[in-house]
């Protein structure tokens, strides 16, 4: 009778919102993580070391500790805004809440993303700079090279990666 009358009542909601926290922190982790990869394995920059592994430091807690931690810092009564309210004089919610679905999608974008980083700098780093400087000698643009190069060589680490984010996720 419970599960009854859950799926008469809040059933389709809840899998309407699961899908909808899925799908989008799966673009945000291919975005975040493939990019972030993508420029410290193919590209020379100053602090590209440095990058290379604080990139990894949200690996270091489990995501529901940094959910709870960036919840209580990012909320209405939180030490963040609590403080910008008194800098400034201004009053109420300075920014949406954080319980919110795009609240939960920023949370778990920012926890889970070193799953696709992690391994689409290792896929791009095997083979990835090799390939670049290939194409660039046969006189392929920066932007052709990272379509016809980079993407092909990154997609299937780039799909274990999200694979991952949202058995996380979910």
């Amino acid at each position: 009778g419970v599960l009854v009358h859950q799926a008469q009542t809040v059933l389709g909601g809840y899998a309407l919102q699961s899908l909808l926290l899925a799908g989008f922190v799966a673009i945000g982790v291919a975005l975040l993580g493939g990019g972030a990869a993508a420029a410290v394995a193919l590209f020379e920059f100053p602090g590209r070391r440095t990058f290379e592994w604080a990139l990894l430091l949200p690996m270091a807690m489990p995501a529901y500790v940094l959910a709870y931690a960036y919840t209580d810092f990012l909320q209405f009564s939180g030490p963040l805004q609590t403080s910008l309210r008194s800098m400034t004089g201004l009053e109420g919610s300075l920014w949406p809440d954080v319980r919110s679905l795009p609240g939960a999608v920023v949370l778990f974008v920012l926890c889970l993303y070193p799953y696709v980083y992690l391994l689409v700098r290792t896929a791009l780093a095997e083979r990835g700079v090799q390939m670049m400087e290939a194409a660039r000698l046969l006189g392929a643009g920066l932007w052709r090279r990272v379509g016809a190069v980079a993407l092909p060589l990154s997609r299937p680490a780039l799909v274990a990666g999200v694979a991952l984010a949202l058995m996380e996720t979910l």
